[in-house]
Parts: structure tokens; C-alpha cells; sequence
């Protein structure tokens, strides 16, 4: 049914589309009006999906400050508390691929009923856990409804908005996915200042069942489900394939030669399984029944969109954890003094968005790539020459600058590499970008976590954030290229219109 809108660049038939009438008219009228308007009930379904993903989002960081806390009151050690952050990306990293299917056999309205629901369910049980255990599985229940809700968002967007409006609709969007991680560390500082770790999950837990009950009350369905077979040994594939990749990079960098086997065996078997996952879903191909369906690389500006994206989370995710570490264990601030030297950068980053979206809608992702991507590398350069007595205002400054480049490169990527997609890939594109991000966003914090401890025993803590942060700028040294070559993919896109 769709297929056939999938093919080619949109721009060579519209011109010649026209045999009746003479060459300058067509070109004007026929989609220039009708496009840039949004309907009252689209313009609710997206808000009310922005709401759902800002609580979610918050969640995803609010954890960030309160690692070392959770260390001393639940007697765990560094690594182990880590895979309350590092679990619950991966888990969105295996729960993710799943959800072009979801979206596909589900209505709009079950599915966001399902991620909520999840997210709910799991945030109740980590308030009132009564060890880390039962907080890990807290953590990844919660990560399942995170997991459905990003998908959801950025489909629903495909769907529903004019392309020409796109960039400044996922301008907006960024307002929820930069804001509310810059006030997750906040929020759980300033509440760790006064209350137990388990008022983190109190203070979120009613947001997210007011969440729920606007949207069960108010959300309708768009588009039309189908009923698809979901591939039981590509989901099961999913686990050794990203869970080997993130497991063995959390564990080779540190301690002595017999410990790192595991770690090397973790890491051989994920890429055995991810080997085995993409050859799977290039045979599923043939009956159109790909968990995800990797066509959507043949779109050149999708894949340098995608593989800018996971250079910049790589970076991005590692100074996240890297730098609450550093000013709690290095610097000595409390957990909401750290809360609030990360917060202008985050605010920056989610403020910036929508002018950001709307600039790009007129100039292209080119420049504002290669200027953020820039900025990128050489705040986490200067990250990496910290040491005990830099200056707050330096550091907030840098984090500023380092949330801008990121501000500059986001909302480009995502949009310039969705645009081009025909609708049948909505979901299956959505779904890629999203799981490469997070298991980039794990790889990121393991990789450079490991390295931090790894030189942090041999040579002391700021040497660990020296060698963490340069490693950090090398790997965003790979988005300076990746920027430069992002072209504007407005006119490829394909003229659909529902």
C-alpha cells in the first residue's frame, strides 16, 4: 500500500507531473497551504506525548546524583551501582527493536497505555525496594515503558507533521528530551539534600500516573495497525548481541588479566550475535516481516545521521556520569550543588531547541553540524584538563558550551535523517535510531567509566577524569566529520499526506 511512495527522490516527478497546464504553475500551489497546518487534535496528541516523555526522560538521569548515595545505604561497590544507569539503557537497547512491531500491531492508545503503565508499575516498586536487587529490576521495568515511549513520540511527529514544520516540531521536542535530564540531577539533589534515595521514585511516581490518566482520557489513535508476527529469535538475539557489547566493555578495563576474560568472551559473543541479528533481519526482508527493518540505511543521509548521532552519544552519555563523579569526588559538592553546576547547561541545551528547529527548517544541517560538533570536541577537551582547583564558573561554562554543540547536533541529525523515510519505515527508523543510540549511550559509559577506573588506581583520580575526558573528545573527533557531510534531505522526502 505504501510502497510505492518509498522509491525515489520526490523532487524529479513533481515538475513533469503536470501535462495540462504550462511549467510555472504546479509547482506552487499544490502543497505549500494545506501542509503547514496542524490539526487541534494532532497538536494535542503530540503535547500530550511530550508530557509522557519528559517524566520518563527525568527518570532516566535522576539516578546520576545519587549513585554515590545508593553506594553507602544499599553497600554496593562503583561498578555495581553503575548498572542501575548502565542497565537501564541496555534494557532499552533490547526492548527497543521490538517496538516497530508494537507500534505496527497495536493502536496508538494501547501503546502508550502500555509504556506508561510499565514506567508506573516499575517506579512504584523501586520506591518502596528493599535492596539493590529488586532496584535493578525496578530500574529496568521502568526502562521497558521508557523504551516503547521514544518510538512513539518520533513516529507520531513523522506521522502527523508537515515536513517543512518538522524541524521546528523536534525543536520543541528537544525541549523535553535536554530539559529534563538537566533537571533530573536537580530535582534528585535537591531531594537527597532532605530525603531518602526513595523519595526520587515519590516525587515522580504522581507525574507519571497524572501522565497516564490524561492520556487514557484525551489520547486517540492515528494511522492503522496490522497484524504482523513478531520474530521470536531476532528479539531473543537482541540480548547476547547488545548485552555482550555493553557487559564486556564495562569489564575490560579494569582489574588484573583473569578478570578481563570474561569480559573478552562477552564482547566476542555480542558481536557474533549482532553479526547474527543483521543477517536475520536481511533474510526476514524477502517476506517484509523484519523486527527491524534495515532498509532504511539506503538512504545515505539516515545512516550519517544515525552514526552521528551514536558518536555524539558515545561522548555524551561518558561526561554524564563522568562529571557528577568528578565534582562529588574530586571537588567534595553535595549532591544538589552538583545538581545545580549541570542544570544552566541542560536548560541552554532544551531553550536553544526550537530556534535551533527553526533555523534548521531554513538553512539545513550543514552548518549548525560542523559549529556544534566543534564545540563538542573542545569543551571536552578543556573537560579533560580539570584538576582539583579549576574554578566552578570554568566548569559550568564548559558544560554551557558542551550542551549547545549537542543542542547544535541533535535536532539536525534526527530530523535530517527521519526525513527521507517513507511511511512504512516511520516506526522501523525510529526504532533503529533509538536503539543504536542507547546501546551507544551504554557503550559510552562503560568505556569510559572502565578507563577512569582503570587509571584512576594506577595513577589517582584526576589523572581516571584526564584520561576519561580525552578519550571522550577523540571519539567526538569522529562527529566533526560526520557533520560535514550532512546535506538538507527536505526535498527527498516523499509527499505523503494523510
Amino acid at each position: 500500500m505504501s510502497t510505492d511512495v518509498s522509491s525515489n527522490n520526490a523532487g524529479a516527478p513533481a515538475p513533469g507531473a503536470g501535462p495540462a497546464s504550462p511549467g510555472p504553475t504546479p509547482a506552487a500551489p499544490a502543497s505549500a497551504p494545506t501542509p503547514a497546518k496542524m490539526s487541534r487534535e494532532s497538536v494535542t496528541i503530540i503535547v500530550t506525548l511530550l508530557v509522557a516523555t519528559f517524566v520518563v526522560i527525568l527518570n532516566e538521569t535522576i539516578m546520576n546524583v545519587a549513585l554515590q548515595r545508593l553506594m553507602v545505604d544499599l553497600g554496593v561497590d562503583a561498578p555495581t551501582v553503575q548498572w542501575l544507569s548502565t542497565g537501564f539503557m541496555l534494557t532499552m537497547a533490547v526492548v527497543i527493536p521490538t517496538t516497530g512491531f508494537i507500534l505496527q500491531r497495536l493502536s496508538t492508545r494501547a501503546v502508550f497505555l502500555l509504556a506508561m503503565g510499565l514506567f508506573s508499575g516499575g517506579t512504584l516498586l523501586a520506591a518502596v525496594a528493599p535492596g539493590f536487587e529488586v532496584l535493578l529490576l525496578a530500574r529496568i521495568v521502568q526502562a521497558g515503558g521508557t523504551a516503547i515511549m521514544l518510538p512513539l513520540l518520533m513516529t507520531t511527529i513523522l506521522t502527523l507533521v508537515p515536513l517543512e514544520r518538522r524541524g521546528a516540531v523536534m525543536g520543541n521536542v528537544s525541549i523535553a528530551i535536554s530539559v529534563a535530564p538537566a533537571l533530573g540531577p536537580t530535582v534528585s539533589g535537591l531531594i537527597l539534600q532532605h530525603f531518602s534515595w526513595r523519595f526520587m521514585f515519590v516525587f515522580v511516581l504522581p507525574i507519571a500516573l497524572a501522565a497516564l490518566a490524561i492520556g487514557a482520557r484525551y489520547l486517540t489513535n492515528i494511522g492503522e495497525t496490522e497484524k504482523t508476527r513478531l520474530d521470536a529469535l531476532s528479539v531473543v538475539l537482541t540480548v547476547p548481541a547488545f548485552g555482550g557489547l555493553v557487559y564486556g566493555l564495562s569489564q575490560i578495563g579494569g582489574g588484573d588479566a583473569g578478570s578481563r576474560t570474561p569480559a573478552v568472551l562477552a564482547l566476542a559473543v555480542g558481536v557474533l550475535a549482532l553479526a547474527a541479528f543483521v543477517l536475520r533481519q536481511l533474510k526476514l526482508q524477502k517476506s517484509d516481516r523484519p523486527l527491524l527493518d534495515l532498509r532504511a540505511f539506503t538512504f545515505r543521509m539516515f545512516t550519517v545521521s544515525v552514526l552521528l548521532l551514536v558518536v555524539a552519544m558515545v561522548a555524551l552519555f561518558g561526561a554524564v556520569i563522568l562529571l557528577p563523579l568528578y565534582l562529588q569526588e574530586i571537588r567534595g559538592l553535595k549532591s544538589l550543588e552538583t545538581g545545580l553546576v549541570l542544570l544552566p547547561g541542560g536548560l541552554a541545551m532544551g531553550l536553544l531547541g526550537p530556534f535551533i528547529g527553526r533555523v534548521f527548517d531554513k538553512i539545513g544541517p550543514l552548518p549548525l553540524t560542523v559549529t556544534g560538533s566543534v564545540m563538542m570536541v573542545l569543551s571536552l577537551w578543556q573537560f579533560s584538563m580539570l584538576d582539583a582547583a579549576s574554578p566552578v564558573g570554568w566548569i559550568i561554562a564548559l558544560h554551557v558550551t558542551l550542551s549547545l554543540g549537542l543542542a547544535l547536533v541533535f535536532t539536525p541529525a534526527f530530523t535530517t535523517g527521519l526525513n527521507p523515510l517513507p511511511p512504512h519505515l516511520y516506526s522501523h527508523g525510529s526504532a533503529i535510531m533509538s536503539t543504536l543510540q542507547q546501546v551507544a549511550g551504554a557503550a559510552g559509559t562503560a568505556l569510559l567509566v572502565s578507563i577512569y577506573a582503570f587509571v584512576a588506581a594506577a595513577s589517582g583520580m584526576v589523572a581516571g577524569m584526564h584520561a576519561a575526558f580525552l578519550t571522550a573528545a577523540v571519539i567526538a573527533l569522529g562527529a566533526v566529520v560526520l557533520s560535514a557531510m550532512m546535506r538538507k534531505t527536505a526535498g527527498v522526502a516523499q509527499p505523503a499526506a494523510h
